[in-house]
């Protein structure tokens, strides 16, 4: 199971990237978006996909049990949730400011606005 998930954020990170390349802020919005949830997804694969087994050490044990899942990568992912989003919203707010002072939403000629001033 692990094996296809990573093959869907391998397509997802491809996808997150090639819209990243686009002339268009607001495709490069999307991309941003998708490599981030990406990347959370990898995350969560990594700590192996277990079902109906919660995380937690038996009485006495010092480790778990084999077959649980590592909870350390779904508690990375909550903070990289929260960081995303924030990431997220600057960008568009500064996409937004852009767009407002040059009138365009095509990265071009965000360059050639530079090039004027």
């Amino acid at each position: 199971m692990e094996t296809l998930w990573s093959i869907v954020v391998g397509i997802m990170l491809g996808c997150g990237i090639y819209l990243m390349m686009e002339r268009h802020i607001v495709r490069f919005i999307f991309g941003l978006m998708i490599v981030s949830n990406a990347v959370n997804l990898g995350i969560f694969v990594a700590g192996r996909l277990t079902k109906g087994h919660p995380p937690l050490i038996e009485e006495g044990a010092l480790q778990l049990a084999e077959g649980f899942a590592n909870p350390l990568p779904q508690a990375l992912i909550l903070t990289a949730i929260v960081i995303g989003f924030g990431l997220l919203l600057f960008t568009m707010i500064l996409a937004y400011r852009a767009c407002k002072e040059l009138g365009t939403a095509d990265l071009n000629e965000y360059r050639k606005s530079e090039e004027t001033q």
